[in-house]
């Protein structure tokens, strides 16, 4: 064996041992929960796995909507499909906010291309009137980040006759998939990116009563729960959608520090504040699931950190095939029915 080949023996193991103790260090963090969720775990997996950002022109030509990007991960995610050269449609609730968003990312570009619509996403027709705008504006739709959530303290309905968690945080993402697919289907590879949380990890499905009818409501627990509702959809998007060229894929953005966060979970925050990624760092695997090249559609997976996990932590949430196409069914029905004026 010559010196050239023994060299490249070397190197050869070396890469492999370096990828055996990423792996080793990305398990133990898994198990820990706290080493995976908070600005630890981003922090040893970027340096242990060799993260490379993606180039700063990857989506120049291209086309990605967020919803609620005014604050927190939102805005983060604006803010950097922004500098890697997206056209970012930004649908939010309020017009000011959504006005000064526009602005800062045309400061920050030097480029007016970012357009604004006012949608209540726990309102059929104001989504369906959003969707009627971006297909009416938009020559392509490249990437959809479905982010916009609420937590409500207290059980409501909408004129929709929906109660609000489920409304905000699924049927109305649900009608605006729905309706952006053609564009997004003309607009190969097209990925859509649903943004979850960790609390859907030990939150059970009720399909018998998905809108907390007939049980005692929590906000974080029905707010946990359409968030494990929302993943998998994702899961029968791209079941359902196969084959396409469109990617339907979740992730978990860790614990981050979010204004969302501070309010709706304070003794958590207080608590956690020092371990809390940033919003930049909450929003890299968006970003990376936006711009990554090797990711073919269907998609159907959920991830952290670049790299997926598994849709399951606690037995008793795990939904099977049958249940996952009631809870389909379900969902499709009320984001189909008639809607009431806004």
């Amino acid at each position: 064996m010559n010196q050239e080949q023994t060299l490249c023996q070397m190197f050869v193991y070396s890469l492999t041992m370096n990828e055996l103790a990423a792996r080793v260090v990305d398990g133990a963090l898994e198990l820990s929960v706290v080493g995976s969720f908070s600005r630890v775990g981003p922090a040893l997996r970027r340096r242990l796995e060799s993260w490379h950002d993606p180039s700063p022109d990857s989506l120049a030509g291209a086309t990605a909507l967020v919803t609620g990007p005014t604050s927190g991960l939102g805005r983060a995610t604006a803010l950097s499909l922004a500098e890697l050269g997206a056209r970012v449609v930004l649908l939010g609730r309020s017009e000011s906010r959504l006005s000064e968003l526009s602005n800062a990312l045309a400061d920050l570009t030097g480029e007016q291309r970012y357009p604004w619509v006012v949608v209540d996403m726990a309102s059929l027709a104001s989504v369906r009137n959003a969707v009627q705008n971006v297909l009416a504006t938009e020559k392509r739709l490249d990437v959809v980040v479905d982010n916009a959530g609420a937590i409500y303290p207290e059980r409501g309905l909408t004129k929709d006759g929906i109660e609000k968690t489920l409304a905000t945080l699924v049927v109305g993402p649900f009608a605006l998939v729905s309706g952006l697919l053609p564009l997004l289907a003309n607009s190969p590879p097209a990925r859509v990116i649903a943004v979850t949380s960790g609390g859907m990890y030990a939150q059970r499905v009720d399909l018998a009563d998905l809108q907390w009818a007939n049980r005692p409501y929590v906000g974080a627990r029905a707010y946990a729960q359409a968030k494990r509702i929302q993943v998998t959809l994702m899961r029968e998007w791209a079941r359902r959608a196969s084959p396409t060229t469109v990617s339907f894929n979740a992730m978990h953005p860790g614990w981050a520090d979010t204004p969302g966060l501070a309010e709706s979970l304070p003794g958590f925050y207080r608590v956690m504040r020092l371990l809390l990624r940033s919003v930049d760092e909450g929003s890299d695997t968006i970003r990376w699931l936006a711009t990554e090249p090797d990711l073919d559609p269907p998609g159907g997976r959920l991830y952290l950190d670049r790299r997926a996990r598994p849709f399951d932590r606690a037995p008793w949430t795990r939904l099977g095939r049958d249940d996952r196409e009631e809870l389909w069914d379900e969902i499709a029905e009320l984001a189909l029915r008639e809607t009431a004026s806004i």
